[in-house]
């Protein structure tokens, strides 16, 4: 089984413009997730697939493997669907580029999914974090994720999920983190198939997999890392770095 990591890499981000290239302890954000992917020695190699040129150059010259896209892309996924097209493999794990904090333990648990999976019933898996903050439940740029009883993905939402209509049952919360591991065949079918109304509504791109019957095994981890949204984060992150 050969299993590669995308990082797709935009310049652009509409909350923190350019924050891919801040510096964290003496490196470029991007560079910083880059060395941390390649560091787990879980993949069989690692790209940084992106539309800029400053983010192609940042890589390379740092000995890293970038691709440009040939397309404009709205999302990660379909970024990553162009450049595995012709890719002789079999999984591909996205690690978000925000992400410098990435370590081995979460990926490998998603690696281990497909490795078990005998039958080829999951399509794709992804990561979700228990959270107990009700700010951080409320909060609509928090996506939650609700589970059946073997941990496949029900609904993914900005809203709170499940509505505590009955505070007292003691449900769970859980944060979905951005990283995905595919089987090809999955991340291709996202790139063919059209949005469809859910994904639109909610801006959550893992969504239209749902809608069109695709299985996502959700791993809960204990891991919540850092994810470079605001200079708050990066203040935060390179605390955390020193």
């Amino acid at each position: 089984m050969k299993i590669i990591s995308m990082i797709p890499a935009r310049y652009a981000a509409s909350r923190f413009p350019g924050k891919l290239m801040q510096d964290l302890g003496g490196k470029s954000v991007i560079v910083r997730t880059y060395e941390a992917t390649v560091a787990t020695n879980l993949f069989d190699d690692v790209f940084v697939v992106t539309d800029s040129d400053i983010i192609y150059k940042e890589i390379t010259s740092h000995g890293g493997k970038a691709i440009m896209s040939k397309k404009e892309h709205d999302c990660g996924s379909d970024r990553i669907a162009e450049a595995v097209e012709d890719m002789n493999i079999d999984i591909v794990i996205n690690v978000q580029g925000d992400e410098p904090f990435t370590e081995k333990e979460s990926l490998g648990k998603l690696i281990d999914v497909f490795k078990n999976d005998s039958r080829k019933e999951v399509d794709l898996a992804s990561l979700m974090v228990h959270i107990e903050d009700k700010a951080e439940i409320n909060n609509p740029n928090t996506v939650k994720v609700i589970v059946d009883q073997n941990n496949f993905a029900l609904y993914f939402s900005r809203s709170p999920i499940p509505y505590p209509r009955d505070p007292d049952v003691g449900v769970k919360y859980y944060k979905h983190k951005g990283v995905y591991a595919f089987r090809k065949e999955a991340i291709l079918d996202f790139y063919r198939l059209p949005m469809r109304s859910l994904e639109a509504s909610e801006k959550i791109e893992c969504i239209r997999y749902l809608e069109y019957g695709k299985r996502i095994k959700m791993v809960e981890t204990s891991v919540e890392g850092i994810e470079i949204d605001t200079p708050e984060d990066l203040d935060r992150a390179n605390r955390l770095w020193k």
